[in-house]
């Protein structure tokens, strides 16, 4: 893996990353490791996977704390916080990457628990961590950004509806943030390559993907679009505090 952030740019920090045992997240901690980040890796229910990376990250001279944490169990992700401060006392930068809602089996209105309502109680639960000079990065998609002026594939809508609700929640804590010297950037891209709502996408709508890279010219794969996010943790905030990465000419952006 390339290396986006310069080594040990980020060395005394800690960041937790949520949804870290595999994909965006898992690149995302690494790059924010590399760079000499202490780090928490939050998973769900792969607890092997989460520790095999820990073990990896640790060899780079890092700290690095698994905890398993449901998003959406208040309780849960009460206990993560005090793990976290009991290990590290305080967080400097938190990433909200877990998102999801495509999932089989789960109630009607598991996406938009999960996409607004656990995105929102992350963020309070980590606020006695959080202090001036940390920073609040929001994961999404250009189709979750964009959704309210370009619409997107039927089958992806339930979730980029319940996305935008959710930067929508966060974005209203946004003076509140400030005040407290904390920084806050949503990072968009378009569809990538290789994630698991790629695949469950192109699984329900056959050919939604390549229609999409065609369409946009290139889709980022997974540890491209992590260097992104994990770049958003250090880079000056844009104005509008948004971070558009990829093609954004279809949703007019």
């Amino acid at each position: 893996m390339s290396q986006p952030i310069p080594a040990g740019s980020l060395t005394g920090k800690t960041a937790l990353v949520t949804g870290s045992s595999r994909g965006i997240g898992a690149d995302t901690v690494t790059y924010l490791a590399q760079a000499g980040a202490n780090v928490v890796i939050n998973f769900r229910n792969k607890a092997p996977r989460a520790e095999k990376l820990a073990a990896q990250l640790r060899e780079l001279g890092v700290e690095a704390l698994v905890v398993g944490a449901d998003l959406t169990d208040p309780a849960s992700v009460g206990d993560m916080m005090a793990q976290i401060r009991e290990t590290f006392g305080t967080l400097d930068l938190l990433v909200l990457n877990a998102s999801g809602g495509m999932e089989s089996g789960m109630g009607e209105d598991y996406a938009l628990v999960l996409n607004r309502d656990a995105q929102l109680n992350v963020l309070d639960a980590a606020l006695p961590l959080l202090h001036d000079k940390s920073r609040v990065v929001f994961v999404t998609s250009h189709q979750a950004h964009f959704i309210r002026t370009t619409p997107t594939m039927p089958e992806y809508e339930p979730v980029a509806l319940s996305k935008r609700a959710g930067e929508d929640a966060l974005r209203e804590r946004i003076p509140a943030l400030t005040a407290e010297g904390i920084d806050f950037v949503v990072v968009s891209g378009d569809m990538i390559e290789g994630t698991i709502t790629a695949t469950l996408l192109e699984r329900a709508n056959p050919g939604a993907i390549s229609a999409r890279r065609e369409s946009a010219g290139k889709l980022y794969n997974v540890s491209e679009f992590a260097a992104e996010v994990a770049l958003a943790a250090v880079e000056p905030i844009p104005a509008d505090n948004t971070r558009l990465v990829g093609d954004v000419s279809s949703f007019g952006g």
